[in-house]
Formats: structure tokens, C-alpha cells, sequence
């Protein structure tokens, strides 16, 4: 249902139709008047009374050009919502049930990116160490176990990779260190982080795939692995390989290599509590091969098994095996780093890079690491909302109390909010369009803006808006975000003459994904196209 317009709203529109038809019966007396051209060309030479008046004009035409994309869409019966102002005044431009709440998918990075940066600046960067209880003696053995400690660090990785922080580059400093043996097991510990293991509001059948990858403290290679399919002989099984060789998936292959007018019927399924993966279905002989990409169960311990086995190819012997802890183990077995020895440790990249990668990739695994990081660094600054006796907050949950905290210290209207999780992969999560343009306002004026805004995707550009908006190429910085049966686009637009408009767009309910997709683009075009006499180009 569209919101009923106010009587101010109605007088506005009325002069505006009356003053462009008075503009079109006197179009050729318009055209023909020199020094009134002159004055219309630039704006910084009419009277201010005229260029209120103008502007108030053009700001109701942009609104009636939004207004028309909604309502002729082809998907006007979904739930939309709609608010645009200016940065450069403050002034609103638009607003169509900007009040009410919406599914904002992946826009919920914007809250979690925007509030990190400002909260722990764009240099924050996330320790991993490797700890033993003994330091090691003079020939280099360590009694004990090898505990390989994370603090949340969302870029780990296993082999080294340019200035990324890698289990390979921690074996190298153990091994420059002297030590040549480990009287123990190899520990992989999460214990960092407490609270949920993953999003309130996450679907089950999300979790397999790697925008579901479980948010550890001791993340690995994204907590993901690539699985490729590809046709074999005729009646045989299909080939099925899992990318990296080493990973823990443990594969059930019950597909059939079939004929060549066979349709490709293939099913993934990995347990929900394990790394145990099923594949079946038919894959006709002449198929072409593509991939999956699968979460990893327990992370933590995929990352102690990999730096067993890269401990021993560094020369290293390993006596124990791979094992895993988390916040969850009892109080004799928890670990201390406090009272272990650092034996060495791998700095993670600056935050304002892994934003970047955020943002513009829209990853999942980064934003809930960054969200559970701001939890355990700022909770203090958050005070729990609802406090009761013998409950003690996740990071994950102090995350969003810091998140809203932070937009109520600046007088933003949080109470439409349900903030569930980090990345938006939760159907929980609620937020108004307005709240979500003036956060856009609100990091653009502290020392943040620069690094924020850069994370965004570029129109017809660069991340998830490279094949979009290329008319408008360049000049629209933008989160997108996509669930089922929604679609969001909140960002800033710069106009022809260089101001800069804060938008959010968000529309619920529709399966149409395409139209609806189409119509955002529509609106942010027009936005972006927008010409405002009050501004000097």
C-alpha cells in the first residue's frame, strides 16, 4: 500500500504542475528571453528567494520520478521503502515509508563496517599466536602441547600469499626460532569469541554453503572448501573433487556418469554437525564441470590439522595429534594466555582493508568477525538490554547492543530496529530506510568517511555493482544486498553538480527479482542524475 501524502505534499505538487505548465505555454517566450536564460544558467546568480523556489520545484519532480518508477513497476506490490537526502544540507528529497522496518539482507553490513571503523579505526588489526606452556629447551623441544590461539582475524590462511598472515609463515618463525620438536598435540583454539556459533535467524539450509561459513575465532581459508564436479566414463561414477586436497570434508560420491540427453540432477548435502558431504544425482557424460563452494564444520580444528601437517613439511616433528577448544570446554581444560609463552604470532591486514574486502565482495564469515570483534572490544560502552541474573552476553549479542548504541549516541531513532546479526544472512534482522541513510550521514562526517565510502562497491565499476547502474558509472557508492524475496541498495549518489545524496532503498516481499532489482536501479539512476539549483556545479 502506498503512504497517504501530507496536505503540505499536495500543495507542493499542485504548484509544481501549475508552474511547468505555465513553463510549457510560454516555452517559446522562455526560450526567447535572453537575460532570463542567463540567470537560469547559473545558479549562483539568482536571487535567493528564486532559487529556493526552484529548488523546491526540482526536488518535487525528483519525487514525482520516483513516485512513477514505484507505482509503474512491475513489482508495486511489494513492500517498498525509500529515503533520500542531501548531504550537503540535510534536506530530505524523498520518503516512502522510510519509518517502517524492512529485511535489509546484506545493507546490514553498512552498520557493522561503519561502526567498526569508527569505533576501532581503520589501522585495528586482529593477533594470532601460537603459545606453549614451557618454553622450548636448548635443543629445541617443546613439552606439551602447541596451542595455536585466534583472536578473530578474518584473512588467516594456510600457505603463504604475499603480506597475508598464513599458518606458513607462523611454521617459518617456530623453525627460525630453533624449535625442531613438539612433545604434544597441536591445539586449535577459538575460545576468544563466546556466544552463538552462528547468526540468530540463519537458515538451515544456508549453513552448508560458504556465505553460512560458521564464524570462528580461529578462521582458516575463509572456512570454505571448493568442490568440482565433472562427468566421467559413461555408467561410472561423476568425478568429485574437494579443493584443498587436505581439507576435513569426507565425501559419499553416489553420482552417475549418464547418458547425453540425461539432464544434470545433481545434490550437495553436508551434515549440519559434521564435514561429512553426500553428493548423488546424475551428470550426463558431455556435462560441463563446475564448482560448489561448502563451509567447513569446526574450523578451528581444520586450522590445528593444517599447521600439523605444515609443521612436519617444515621439518618439525609432531608427536600428538589435532585438537580443537572453544569458550565451551570446563574450567581445568580452558587456556590462559596470560600464563603461556608466545612463541610466535601473525598480525592480521589493517581493518580498513578487510572493510574493503567486505563491502565490496559482501562477505558473510568477514562482517560476523567484525561484529563479534566490536563486541568483545567496545561491550562495555553498550550496557546489555536485557540484563537478567546468571546470563552471561555473547560477543556476538554485544556486537549489535554496540551497533545500536553507537546510532543511538547520535541521534539516531533506533526503535524499529532488531539487529540479529553482522552480514544480513539473517531474516531477522530489521531496519528502517531512514535509520540506514542517516547512519550513511553520520560516518560520512567523522574521520572514518574516506575509508568507509572507498568500501563500497563502485556503479558499473568494481564489487557486486560492476555490471550494474552503468549509466551512472562512477558516480554511486553503494551496499547491495539479496535474500530471498529481498533486495536492498543503500549508499551515496554525487549528482551532475556535485552533491552528494545519502539513499537507502530496500524492497521485501517480491519474487521477482529481476524487475525488482531493475526498479532500485531506476531510482539510484535518477538520484544520481538529480540537479538541485541550489547547488553551484
Amino acid at each position: 500500500m502506498l503512504e497517504r501524502r501530507s496536505n503540505q505534499y499536495l500543495v507542493v505538487t499542485v504548484l509544481t504542475l501549475m508552474v511547468l505548465l505555465s513553463v510549457r505555454l510560454l516555452g517559446g517566450q522562455t526560450k526567447d528571453n535572453g537575460p532570463r536564460s542567463k540567470v537560469s544558467s547559473n545558479p549562483a546568480a539568482t536571487p535567493e528567494p528564486e532559487k529556493r523556489q526552484d529548488s523546491t520545484i526540482a526536488d518535487a519532480a525528483l519525487a514525482e520520478l520516483i513516485d512513477r518508477a514505484l507505482d509503474q513497476s512491475d513489482v508495486r506490490a511489494a513492500r517498498w521503502g525509500v529515503f533520500a537526502m542531501s548531504l550537503n544540507d540535510g534536506r530530505v528529497l524523498y520518503s516512502r515509508d522510510a519509518d517502517r522496518p524492512f529485511t535489509p539482507a546484506s545493507n546490514m553490513k553498512v552498520y557493522t563496517t561503519a561502526v567498526a571503523l569508527d569505533l576501532l579505526g581503520a589501522d585495528y588489526r586482529w593477533r594470532t599466536s601460537v603459545y606453549a606452556n614451557k618454553q622450548p629447551d636448548a635443543n629445541g623441544v617443546i613439552e606439551g602441547d602447541l596451542t595455536v590461539y585466534g583472536r578473530g582475524a578474518p584473512d588467516l590462511i594456510s600457505k603463504s600469499k604475499g603480506d597475508a598472515p598464513s599458518l606458513a609463515k607462523l611454521a617459518d618463525r617456530l623453525y627460525q626460532a630453533g624449535i625442531r620438536e613438539i612433545h604434544g598435540h597441536i591445539v586449535g583454539d577459538n575460545s576468544y569469541f563466546r556466544g552463538e556459533l552462528f547468526g540468530v535467524g540463519w537458515q538451515w539450509n544456508d549453513l552448508q554453503w560458504y556465505f553460512g561459513a560458521e564464524p570462528s575465532a580461529l578462521s582458516i581459508d575463509e572456512n570454505s572448501v571448493e568442490v568440482t564436479i565433472a562427468p566421467a566414463r559413461e555408467g561410472s561414477n561423476a568425478t568429485v573433487v574437494v579443493n584443498p586436497a587436505g581439507s576435513p570434508i569426507h565425501l559419499a560420491n553416489s553420482t552417475t556418469t549418464a547418458a547425453r540427453d540425461v539432464t544434470t540432477s545433481i545434490g550437495i548435502m553436508r551434515e549440519l554437525s559434521g564435514n561429512e558431504v553426500r553428493v548423488w544425482g546424475n551428470f550426463p557424460v558431455d556435462g560441463h564441470a563446475f564448482s560448489a563452494f561448502l563451509s567447513v564444520h569446526d574450523p578451528a580444528l581444520w586450522a590445528a590439522t593444517l599447521f600439523r601437517e605444515t609443521l612436519i613439511a617444515r621439518g618439525i616433528k609432531v608427536d600428538g595429534e589435532p585438537r580443537t577448544r572453544d569458550f565451551r570446554a570446563r574450567d581445568n581444560d580452558k587456556f590462559d594466555p596470560q600464563k603461556a609463552f608466545e612463541l610466535a604470532y601473525e598480525d592480521s591486514e589493517s581493518l580498513g582493508t578487510i572493510v574493503h574486502r567486505t563491502n565490496k565482495e559482501s562477505n558473510n564469515l568477514f562482517a560476523e568477525l567484525i561484529l563479534r570483534t566490536i563486541g568483545k572490544e567496545r561491550a562495555a560502552s553498550a550496557p546489555d538490554p536485557d540484563p537478567r541474573k546468571n546470563r552471561e552476553r555473547g560477543d556476538d549479542e554485544a556486537g549489535t547492543a554496540v551497533v545500536r548504541s553507537w546510532l543511538e549516541s547520535r541521534g539516531i531513532n533506533t526503535r524499529a530496529l532488531a539487529i540479529r546479526d553482522g552480514s544480513g544472512l539473517s531474516h531477522l534482522d530489521l531496519v528502517t530506510p531512514e535509520t540506514t541513510a542517516r547512519l550513511l550521514a553520520a560516518i560520512a562526517n567523522t574521520n572514518s568517511a574516506s575509508a568507509f565510502r572507498d568500501s563500497l562497491p563502485i556503479a558499473g565499476r568494481d564489487g557486486t555493482l560492476s555490471s550494474r547502474l552503468n549509466k551512472v558509472s562512477g558516480r554511486i557508492f553503494a551496499k547491495t544486498g539479496t535474500l530471498t524475496y529481498t533486495h536492498s541498495l543503500s549508499g551515496y549518489a554525487t549528482t551532475p553538480n556535485n552533491e552528494t545524496l545519502v539513499f537507502s532503498i530496500m524492497c521485501n516481499d517480491t519474487n521477482a527479482d529481476r524487475s525488482a532489482v531493475r526498479t532500485i536501479d531506476q531510482i539510484a539512476t535518477a538520484l544520481a542524475d538529480f540537479r538541485s539549483p541550489r547547488v553551484v556545479k
